[in-house]
C-alpha cells in the first residue's frame, strides 16, 4: 500500500511539473543601459502587444499569459530588435543605448536563437560594406560564388548550432529563412548595382541558375511578412521583375525608368496578381505608393491616375488612410500652390506662418536638427555652409533655416554659435505636423517659393534650381 502510495506521488508529482514546464506564460525582462526613452514596447508584427515603464534601475519586465510562437519585436525608441518568443519562454536582454545592437545579449530560454539572430544582422551589416564596395563589381559567375560562400557559411553555424542546443523546428526555420533570403536580396539587386558600378548593361538573364531559387517561391506565408529580410528581398524581386517584365513598354532610355507611372502601376499589377497574404500586399502596395509619391517628380494628373489606380486594387488596405493623407499633402505641395499655413516660432517666442515669411519675396526653406544623433550636429554645419555658398550666388533669395526636433536652448545656442542672422531661422515645435503638412522625408529637404507660392517643393539643398 506504501508503495503504491508513493508511485501515486511520483505521478502527481510529474504531472505538476509537466504543468509547469508547458505553461504558456511568457516572461521577458531586461536592462537598458543609457535609456532614451522612458518605455519599452513589445511588438507581433506590426501590432503592439504591451508597453512598460523603466523602473529606476533602468529595468523593466513583462509577463503575459501566452504568445504566438514567432518572431516578435521590442522597441526602445528610437531604436527596435527582434526577439524570438516561444510559450512558456523565460528570457532576459541586457544592452547600453550607445551600442543598442552591438551590446545586446539574451539569456534564458531560446537564448540560443536570439543570440544567433542578433549576431547574423551585426555580421550582415559588415559584410554589405565589401558587398558594396567589391562583390557588386563582379561577373555574375563570381558574384554569385562569393554570395553563396556567405550563404553556405551562415548555414553550417545554425547547423552547428542546431548539434550544441535544443532548438524547436519553428526557430530553425525562421533563421534559414532569415539567412537564404538575406542572399537572394543580394541577387534580386545585383543587375541594377552592377550597372551603377561598371556601366555594364543590364541584364536579366545572368548565369544558368543565378535565380534557381525563384522556382520555389511563395509569397503567401503569413509568418514571414514581417521578417525584415524576407520583406526586403520581395521589395527588390518586384522591382526586378517590373522592370525587365515591361523594360520595352514602360519606356526605358539609358537604362533608366523614364515613365514611372506606367513603371509602378505594372508594380501594383504585378503584386495584385502574385501576392494573395493580405497584409504582405497591403505592405507591399504601401511600399510602391509611398516611393512613388514621395519622389514628387511627377505630374499632378499623373498622381491622379496613380491613386484611383492604387484604390481600386486596395480597397481595404489597412495603409489606405495613411496614403490618401499623404497624397492631398502632395498635392498641396504642387507648383503655384500657396505654401502652407504651418505656424513656427522665432527667437522671440512669437508663432509665424510660413506664408507670412515667403510673402514679397523669394525664399529657399532648408531644414536642420540639433539631435545629437545621425550625424545631425555635422549636418547642420554643412547645410549651412551650402546656404551660404548659394546666398552669394543668388541675392535675389532669403535662405529661411526651419529646426526640428531640438530644445530651444540648443537650437539657440547653435544658431548664436554659427553667427546666423536671427529674423531668418524659426523652429517647428512639432515635427509631425512638419512633416505631414510640407512632406519632409528627407533632411536635405528644400522648398522654394516665390511671393508664397511653390515652385519646387520636392528639391534638396544640392540639387535646388535656384
Amino acid at each position: 500500500m506504501n508503495r503504491n502510495l508513493f508511485y501515486l506521488f511520483l505521478l502527481i508529482l510529474a504531472s505538476c511539473g509537466k504543468g509547469v514546464l508547458e505553461s504558456p506564460k511568457v516572461f521577458f525582462a531586461g536592462e537598458i543601459v543609457n535609456p532614451t526613452s522612458e518605455y519599452v514596447v513589445l511588438l507581433k508584427d506590426d501590432i503592439k502587444i504591451d508597453s512598460v515603464k523603466l523602473d529606476a534601475n533602468n529595468r523593466f519586465s513583462f509577463e503575459l499569459d501566452s504568445v504566438t510562437n514567432g518572431l516578435h519585436n521590442f522597441s526602445h525608441a528610437p531604436e527596435y530588435q527582434y526577439i524570438y518568443l516561444e510559450q512558456g519562454d523565460s528570457i532576459q536582454i541586457r544592452l547600453n543605448t550607445m551600442d543598442f545592437d552591438e551590446s545586446l545579449v539574451f539569456t534564458g530560454d531560446n537564448d540560443q536563437i536570439n543570440n544567433f539572430l542578433i549576431s547574423i544582422f551585426l555580421s550582415n551589416e559588415e559584410e554589405e560594406k565589401k558587398i558594396r564596395s567589391t562583390y557588386f563589381k563582379l561577373d555574375p559567375a563570381a558574384f554569385e560564388h562569393k554570395i553563396e560562400e556567405l550563404r553556405s557559411e551562415k548555414l553550417n553555424t545554425l547547423k552547428q548550432l542546431t548539434h550544441e542546443g535544443e532548438i524547436s523546428s519553428e526557430a530553425l526555420h525562421l533563421a534559414e529563412i532569415s539567412i537564404n533570403y538575406t542572399y537572394y536580396n543580394y541577387k534580386e539587386v545585383y543587375p541594377f548595382e552592377h550597372r551603377k558600378r561598371t556601366g555594364n548593361k543590364l541584364k536579366s538573364d545572368l548565369t544558368k541558375d543565378f535565380y534557381a531559387y525563384r522556382k520555389d517561391l511563395n509569397f503567401n506565408k503569413e509568418h514571414l511578412t514581417y521578417l525584415k529580410p524576407y520583406y526586403n528581398f520581395v521589395k527588390s524581386h518586384f522591382k526586378n521583375i517590373s522592370y525587365f517584365g515591361c523594360e520595352k513598354q514602360c519606356g526605358v532610355e539609358d537604362e533608366k525608368v523614364i515613365n514611372q507611372l506606367h513603371f509602378n502601376r505594372h508594380k501594383l499589377s504585378l503584386i495584385d496578381s502574385l501576392v494573395e497574404e493580405k497584409n504582405l500586399k497591403d505592405n507591399l502596395f504601401r511600399n510602391v505608393a509611398m516611393e512613388y509619391l514621395l519622389k514628387g517628380a511627377d505630374t499632378e494628373k499623373n498622381n491622379e491616375i496613380f491613386i484611383n489606380d492604387f484604390l481600386i486594387r486596395s480597397q481595404n488596405n489597412k495603409h489606405i488612410g495613411e496614403i490618401k493623407e499623404l497624397y492631398e499633402g502632395i498635392r498641396n505641395m504642387q507648383p503655384q500652390k500657396e505654401i502652407p499655413n504651418l505656424l513656427v516660432t522665432d527667437m522671440e517666442g512669437n508663432k509665424v506662418s510660413l506664408i507670412d515669411i515667403a510673402k514679397n519675396k523669394k525664399v529657399a526653406f532648408y531644414f536642420w536638427s540639433g539631435e545629437n544623433r545621425g550625424g545631425n550636429k555635422r549636418y547642420f554645419k554643412d547645410v549651412v555652409k551650402r546656404a551660404n555658398n548659394l546666398a552669394s550666388t543668388n541675392k535675389d533669395y532669403v535662405f529661411i533655416g526651419i529646426n526640428y526636433k531640438t530644445d530651444a536652448a540648443t537650437w539657440k545656442g547653435m544658431i548664436e554659435n554659427s553667427n546666423l542672422d536671427k529674423q531668418y531661422q524659426f523652429k517647428a515645435e512639432d515635427f509631425d505636423e512638419l512633416a505631414k503638412t510640407l512632406i519632409f522625408h528627407q533632411r536635405n529637404k528644400c522648398i522654394i517659393t516665390d511671393d508664397a507660392k511653390i515652385v519646387d517643393g520636392f528639391t534638396t539643398m544640392w540639387a535646388a534650381n535656384l
